[in-house]
């Protein structure tokens, strides 16, 4: 071998270059290799480590992508990037092309939330408004389209700068979905992993279309104001009870508060009032010999017996409850446990039939319209 021959190999072997990349940040997603002029020599060594994918770019187009593994690069495997470069003489001249590592790894734990509140509508509690926030997890699924479409020429591109879109992407999703979805408030806020996974498939496309898997999607919390939260909990305690036997409680208590109440006229009546009632009553039990004397007594003035009180039943959630009286049932309108369109019965009904559809129940509705003349 000639001194001209020697020469050339051991340049060769000092030209052969070695592109790889080790990242030393959590939040790098795309780093662009620099070289002079992106000149790549012939027989260079390409290493992509586990978690990464090497994307070449020639000139603006994507010419291949290189998963984990050690590569020598010639005409052999970059068959692509010799045909768009068209050369004769394969690799024997450097070549240009630019060089992207993106990490491919899982990044974890990315914030999310509402800018403003979700305006809702429910049939119990009118319009209502809620905010939510929780956490998500993505990666990149496809390499070249992820460089094409969103980091472009980028030299360092960082999760922090695909936030921004992310987060908008899933709060306008988020927003949509719980808007279709109709759900009963309170359901929000005990739901959240069923709709946590809803939301995902939703927005898992929108991911997909920019080279993004969107891999978890978590819901932390649903917030709503207060005294909604409150009156949420309220119903849903009173749900749980015999409303019969919680209504006649309070008519107790606030008949015993009425009778407390000595410094006005009317507590101090009803109290005297029903100090005999309950001073006959327990007369009367305490001495039944002396109620039956009574009542055999002649030239006694009988009154006629109480009407018969009306009793209905209704429905609740799907669950028949009651009996209760009218004014009971006009209660529980005004409280918003029933509306317009629960279904009630009472004796000699054939059907369930909606409130707005009885007679005598109309008026709930606040209407002072009369009934139709009958025809004659």
């Amino acid at each position: 071998m000639g001194l001209f021959d020697e020469i050339k190999k051991k340049l060769s072997h000092e030209f052969i270059d070695i592109i790889e990349w080790l990242d030393t940040t959590d939040s790098t997603i795309v780093h662009r290799f620099e070289r002079y002029q992106n000149e790549i020599k012939n027989n260079a060594k390409l290493i992509v480590r586990e978690g990464q994918t090497a994307v070449f770019i020639n000139e603006g187009q994507l010419a291949d992508v290189f998963k984990p593994g050690t590569y020598t690069l010639n005409t052999n495997n970059l068959p692509i990037l010799t045909t768009l470069k068209g050369w004769k003489y394969g690799f024997d001249s450097p070549f240009k092309a630019e060089v992207y590592f993106v990490n491919t790894h899982l990044f974890t734990d990315e914030k999310w939330g509402t800018k403003n509140p979700i305006t809702l509508s429910d049939d119990r509690f009118g319009l209502v408004e809620i905010r939510a926030f929780g956490t998500y997890a993505f990666k990149i699924n496809d390499p070249g389209k992820f460089i094409i479409d969103i980091v472009g020429t980028d030299a360092n591109f960082t999760n922090f700068e695909i936030n921004e879109h992310l987060k908008s992407l899933i709060s306008t999703r988020f927003t949509n979905t719980v808007g279709s979805a109709n759900l009963p408030i309170e359901l929000y806020a005990t739901n959240i992993t069923e709709l946590s996974e809803t939301c995902k498939e939703v927005m898992q496309p929108e991911f997909n279309s920019v080279g993004i898997s969107l891999e978890k999607f978590f819901i932390e919390n649903v917030s709503m104001p207060e005294d909604l939260k409150k009156e949420i909990f309220e119903y849903s305690r009173i749900d749980k009870l015999d409303l019969d036997k919680l209504t006649k409680f309070k008519t107790a208590k606030a008949i015993e508060a009425a009778a407390a109440n000595e410094g006005g006229t009317a507590g101090a009546g009803m109290g005297m009032g029903m100090g005999f009632v309950l001073a006959q009553q327990m007369g009367g039990m305490m001495n039944p010999a002396t109620q039956q004397t009574n009542t055999t007594q002649p030239n006694v003035t009988v009154p006629p017996p109480m009407p018969v009180q009306i009793q209905y039943f209704y429905a609740v959630n799907g669950q028949q409850m009651g009996p209760v009286s009218i004014e009971q049932l006009k209660g529980f309108f005004a409280n918003r446990t029933i509306n317009k369109d629960s279904l009630v019965w009472k004796q000699g009904m054939a059907n369930w039939t909606p409130l707005k559809d009885v007679q005598e129940l109309q008026s709930f509705l606040g209407g002072n319209t009369p009934p139709p003349l009958p025809t004659v």
